[in-house]
C-alpha cells in the first residue's frame, strides 16, 4: 500500500503522522512512504532523516494526496485537506466530528473513509490511540493553568503551590479519565489543594487508593459542580464522552460568582468543550476573559510538546496502521471489532452513531457500510 503522510497546517501543530521509525518498519514489511518534505523538522527530523529509512519526499501536500492511497495525520484536516481526499481513499487520523458539521460535510462529499483515532477502543473499552495524548493533554493542562495564574496573563496571581504560611491554590479537576488523573497528578505535584469531580463511584475509589489523602474526591452532580467551581483559583475540564459533544458542566452564570482572574482550561474543547462559555483557541493566541475568568481552551495542546506527542502517538497507532496497510480495510476491520469502532465516516455515510446523533445525520453501522 502506498502511504502518504502530509504536513500539518493546523496553527502551532508542529506534530507529524509518522516519524522515521514507524516509516522504517512499514518499508521493512513492502509498503511504499511518501512524506511531504520538511513534515517532520517540528520534531527536528529533517528529509533526509526520512529518506534513510526508505521514505520518498513529496514536493507539496497535494502530491501526497494524489499519490497515497491511505493517509496518516495527526489532527483533523482542515477544509483544504478535505478538498484533496477522494473516493476509495483511507484517512486516519484524530476527526472530532461531533462538534465540527463542515469538517463531516467534506468527509462525506470527498467520498473517502475516514477512520478517528479518538474512536478505536480495546479489549476493555478504552481508547488506546487517544491515551496517550490525553496522557500529555492532562499534564500540559496543569503547565497551562500554573501560567496563566500569573498577574500578567490576568490570572489571580496565585502561585499553586503556594509557600509556607500562605494557602496553595484550589484546583478542581472535573473529570476523573486519563486527562483527569494526569492533571491530577501534576497538580499534586506541585502541591496545590486538588479536588477531582467523577460520575463513577468506582473511578473515584481508585483515585482515592492512588492519591490517598493528597487528593479530595467527589461525586459530580450539578450541585457540587457549581459548590466547587466557584472557590476554585484553577478549574480543569476533563470531560469524555467517546466520539460525542462534551456536556456543558460549567454555565455562564456560575462564571459570575468565581473569582476574577479564576482560570479554566478545557481539554475537552476538541468535543466542544465542557464549559459553557468555552470556543475553541490556538496556540498562537491562546486565551480570552469571559465574566473576568480566564479561558484556555487550545484545541491542539500536545502540538506545543510535539516531539513527546509525537513518538507518543506513534507507538499507539503504529499496530494498527500497519494492521490497515497489510490486510486493507475490510479484512482488518472484519477481524478486529475494535478497530472498526474506528469508523467515521464512509463511501459518504456517517459511520459512528454519536456523532449521526450530535450532527442530526442519518446513521449507517460500520458493519453495513462494509457490506460485512
Amino acid at each position: 500500500m502506498i502511504i502518504g503522510v502530509p504536513k500539518e497546517i493546523k496553527n502551532h501543530e508542529y506534530r507529524v503522522g509518522l516519524v522515521p521509525s514507524s516509516v522504517d518498519e512499514l518499508v521493512r514489511l513492502g509498503h511504499d512512504v511518501m512524506v511531504e518534505t520538511n513534515a517532520g523538522l517540528g520534531i527536528g527530523f529533517t528529509d533526509s532523516d526520512y529518506q534513510a529509512v526508505g521514505a520518498t519526499i513529496g514536493i507539496s501536500a497535494k502530491s501526497i494526496f494524489d499519490g497515497a492511497d491511505l493517509i496518516i495525520k495527526v489532527k483533523e484536516p482542515q477544509l483544504k485537506e478535505c478538498q484533496m481526499l477522494r473516493p476509495g481513499q483511507l484517512l486516519f487520523t484524530y476527526l472530532h466530528l461531533a462538534p465540527d458539521p463542515q469538517q463531516t460535510e467534506a468527509l462525506l462529499e470527498s467520498g473517502c473513509t475516514a477512520i478517528a483515532y479518538e474512536t478505536v477502543t480495546d479489549q476493555h473499552g478504552q481508547l488506546p490511540l487517544l491515551s496517550p495524548m490525553s496522557e500529555v493533554a492532562g499534564r500540559m493542562s496543569i503547565q497551562a493553568a500554573a501560567n496563566c495564574s500569573e498577574i500578567a496573563m490576568g490570572g489571580r496571581g496565585v502561585l499553586l503551590g503556594g509557600v509556607p504560611g500562605v494557602p496553595a491554590a484550589k484546583v478542581v479537576v472535573i473529570g476523573g479519565g486519563m486527562v483527569g488523573t494526569n492533571a491530577v497528578r501534576m497538580a499534586i505535584g506541585m502541591e496545590a489543594d486538588v479536588t477531582v469531580l467523577d460520575r463513577s463511584l468506582n473511578r473515584l475509589r481508585e483515585l482515592d487508593l492512588q492519591f490517598g489523602a493528597q487528593l479530595n474526591t467527589v461525586y459530580s452532580t450539578r450541585s457540587n459542580i457549581e459548590e466547587y467551581v466557584i472557590g476554585a483559583d484553577v478549574i480543569i475540564g476533563a470531560v469524555l464522552v467517546p466520539g460525542a459533544a462534551a456536556p456543558k458542566l460549567v454555565t455562564k452564570d456560575m462564571l459570575k460568582h468565581m473569582h476574577k482572574g479564576t482560570v479554566m482550561v478545557d481539554v475537552a474543547i476538541d468535543q466542544g468543550g465542557c464549559f459553557e462559555t468555552s470556543r475553541p483557541t490556538t496556540h498562537s493566541d491562546p486565551t480570552f476573559v469571559e465574566e473576568g475568568v480566564v479561558h484556555y481552551c487550545v484545541t491542539n495542546m500536545p502540538g506545543a510538546v510535539p516531539r513527546t506527542a509525537a513518538f507518543a502517538l506513534n507507538n499507539a497507532t503504529l499496530p494498527f496502521i500497519m494492521a490497515l496497510a497489510g490486510k486493507g480495510l475490510q479484512k482488518s476491520m472484519s477481524e478486529d471489532p475494535h478497530f472498526m469502532n474506528g469508523l467515521n465516516v464512509h463511501q459518504g455515510r456517517v459511520t459512528y452513531q454519536a456523532v449521526a446523533q450530535n450532527l442530526n445525520r442519518e446513521y449507517c453501522s460500520p458493519r453495513k457500510a462494509l457490506n460485512l
